[in-house]
C-alpha cells in the first residue's frame, strides 16, 4: 500500500530542495525524520512537515509507521515569479524567483496483513509471511464486442522519395558565398 503527500509552491528553488530530497530517498521514515531535524538546510523543515503529513495519510490506511520508508520523492519546479532589478545605464536584469513542487510517496518494507484487491476495492486478510491465493468470484460482465480498426499503411511523407529530393534540392544552382584564403585567386 502506498501513501502520498504533495507540497505546492514552496518558495525555495527546486535545485536546492533536491539536495535534501535525494538525501532521504529510500530511508525509513524514522531515520528520515531524525536526519531532517538536524540538517542545516532551509528546505529540510518543509520536507519534514510534508513527511509527517504523508505518515498521517498512511495511518488513514491502517499502515504501521515503523514499517514505512520513502519509496519515491519528486521535486519539480512550481510557479516562477518574475521580477526586475535596475542596473547601470538604464538597463534592467530579470530575477527569477523560483518555487518548488514536492511529491512524496511512502511504501511498506514488509507487506501488511491487509491488501486491497484491484477492481472492486474488497479487502482480504492474509498472514504476512504466507501468501495464500484466494479466488473471489466476481460477476461476469458481458463480453464487449471488439471493434476492428483499420490502420492506414505507412505511406511515405511528401517529398521523401529520391526523385523529389533532386527536384527541390540541387547544389548546382547555389553559389559559394564564403571562400577560404587558400582558394581565392591572387589579384597580383
Amino acid at each position: 500500500m502506498e501513501a502520498k503527500a504533495i507540497l505546492n509552491n514552496l518558495r525555495i528553488a527546486p535545485r536546492k530542495v533536491r539536495l535534501v530530497a535525494n538525501l532521504i530517498k529510500g530511508m525509513p521514515t524514522s531515520q528520515a525524520q531524525a536526519q531532517l531535524k538536524f540538517l542545516p538546510k532551509r528546505s529540510s523543515e518543509p520536507i519534514l512537515k510534508l513527511l509527517n503529513s504523508a505518515i498521517a495519510n498512511a495511518k488513514n490506511f491502517n499502515l504501521d509507521e515503523n514499517n514505512l520508508y520513502i519509496s519515491k520523492i519528486f521535486v519539480d519546479s512550481g510557479q516562477t515569479m518574475k521580477r526586475w532589478l535596475p542596473r547601470a545605464f538604464g538597463r534592467a536584469t530579470p530575477i527569477m524567483k523560483r518555487s518548488s513542487r514536492i511529491t512524496l510517496f511512502l511504501n511498506e518494507r514488509i507487506p501488511s496483513k491487509i491488501q486491497k484487491i484491484s477492481g472492486k476495492g474488497k479487502k482480504i486478510k492474509e498472514e504476512a509471511g504466507k501468501k495464500k491465493e484466494l479466488l473471489i468470484k466476481e460477476e461476469e460482465l458481458p463480453a464487449e464486442e471488439k471493434k476492428i480498426v483499420k490502420t492506414k499503411e505507412a505511406s511515405r511523407p511528401k517529398g521523401a522519395s529520391t526523385i523529389s529530393k533532386k527536384r527541390f534540392f540541387s547544389r548546382q544552382g547555389t553559389k559559394r558565398v564564403f571562400q577560404r584564403k587558400s582558394k581565392r585567386k591572387n589579384d597580383n
